[in-house]
């Protein structure tokens, strides 16, 4: 099922990258972000330019090297399956021009890349990339975290996208990283965080009876009182999964 959702995961990663970001040349960072910068400035060397996953698999191939060697097989074991499911897609997925409109190229690419990754990630797995490059990075400089330090190389690789395509597509751009990282995030937490809930009622042992019965969860009964209506109250308490 792991191996299942990073396969799915990088196929909609893929197909934001190739019909959305790249179609529209929106860099949002990342590796992918690299690759659709090398392709852009290759195009007059090279026909259409080198293509997105032989960059994508070339950037990689050396950072997980490194990440094998500094941190162990085990570490890079899952990034690597992400990667390699990631190149494959790049290089096989037909290429479409979803739409002209750059609000709508970045709002429906953000939310493909968001889902995929927040598949890859729930399946335990990432796509190497800067994140694995990050990784490697903090090992060396512990007093940045690992979010900082791809926020750092993300942004610089944004800022070379807006040189090369123009500060409107840039802004475009940002928007995208925005859902991506909004959507992705929410997944994760949806499916793999739970939350407490508090609840006030005068029917406790009823509302108590269907959360145990249909939800299959404990609650616990803790006595209060409300201090408006100076009653005794059981005020009941449990912990759900997000969407429970």
């Amino acid at each position: 099922m792991e191996y299942l959702l990073i396969i799915v995961g990088t196929a909609l990663m893929a197909t934001a990258i190739t019909s959305c970001f790249d179609a529209a040349g929106l860099v949002t960072g990342g590796f992918s972000g690299i690759s659709i910068l090398v392709k852009a400035g290759t195009k007059s060397l090279y026909g259409n330019g080198i293509p997105l996953w032989v960059t994508n698999l070339v950037l990689n191939i050396p950072v997980f090297l490194l990440a094998a060697k500094i941190k162990g097989i085990a570490f890079v074991k899952k990034a690597l399956l992400g990667d390699l499911s990631l190149t494959i897609w790049l290089a096989i997925l037909p290429a479409w021009k979803l739409s002209g409109d750059f609000l709508l190229v970045a709002l429906y690419g953000g939310l493909l890349q968001g889902i995929g990754i927040g598949l890859v990630f729930l399946g335990g797995g990432t796509t190497g990339g800067t994140d694995l490059l990050a990784a490697i990075i903090q090992k060396y400089l512990n007093h940045y975290s690992i979010a900082q330090i791809m926020q750092f190389i993300d942004g610089a690789i944004v800022l070379v996208g807006m040189y090369v395509f123009g500060v409107q597509k840039a802004l475009y751009a940002i928007i995208a990283v925005f859902l991506v990282t909004k959507v992705s995030d929410s997944m994760i937490e949806g499916l793999k965080f739970s939350k407490q809930a508090y609840i006030i009622t005068s029917k406790p042992q009823e509302i108590s009876s269907e959360i145990m019965e249909k939800l299959d969860r404990g609650v616990t009964g803790i006595h209060g009182k409300g201090m408006y209506s100076d009653q005794d109250k059981l005020l009941l308490y449990c912990v759900v999964g997000r969407k429970e």
